[in-house]
């Protein structure tokens, strides 16, 4: 039977960093942040230790490794929103999008946003990259403004109020606090909640 390496190796290098960050990964889930080691990463992943200072450098580059795909794999959940609908419509289905992958990726998201990696401190290069994601959503805002679904503020502000909103409710719920059913419906009720601020006069009535 291969390993996850061996079986990576046969797809490219891509294949095999993915490999590597799994096994990362589900040592994180199983036995906590003390189990990163680069000896007990590549002995899961069933690679050579050389395999990972080749491709991360050492365990600090794997952890910012490990935070950047994260927010590498939320990207890829809002920039499959269809732009079908209107711009308020789609802005919805961003921040549906992001407690989609949350759920999704609570793992990811505890590295990415709720410190499951004491005292990695991402790089300055590592941190515009994640900013990036981020910009989506404040594209998504600035496409209201401009179509007049949404007004009386900045993209990056209401970007920000919405960011706020919805990284609170989504940690809420990964620990468990909330269940499914009624985290759902609350969850919209909170985006639209703070979205009202920023209706048209008769966008608020309808």
């Amino acid at each position: 039977m291969s390993t996850p390496y061996q079986q990576a190796q046969r797809e490219g290098q891509s294949a095999v960093r993915a490999a590597v960050l799994d096994a990362a990964k589900l040592l994180l889930i199983s036995e906590g942040p003390a189990a990163l080691t680069v000896r007990r990463i590549a002995a899961e992943a069933g690679c050579s230790t050389k395999v990972i200072y080749t491709l991360f450098g050492g365990k600090d580059g794997l952890s910012e490794a490990l935070w950047l795909e994260g927010f590498a794999r939320l990207e890829q959940r809002l920039l499959a929103v269809p732009h079908e609908e209107g711009p308020l419509d789609r802005l919805m289905g961003v921040l549906g999008a992001y407690r989609a992958y949350a759920l999704a990726e609570p793992d990811y998201y505890r590295v990415m946003f709720l410190g499951a990696l004491p005292g990695f401190r991402a790089e300055e290069e590592a941190t515009r990259t994640a900013k990036h994601t981020f910009g989506l959503l404040v594209a998504s805002v600035a496409a209201c403004l401009e179509a007049g679904e949404l007004t009386g503020g900045a993209a990056a502000e209401i970007a920000d109020l919405l960011w706020m909103a919805v990284h609170g409710a989504v940690s809420l719920e990964i620990m468990s606090y909330f269940e499914e059913a009624d985290a759902s419906p609350r969850y919209r009720l909170l985006c639209t909640s703070v979205l009202t601020r920023f209706l048209p006069a008769h966008g608020r009535r309808s």
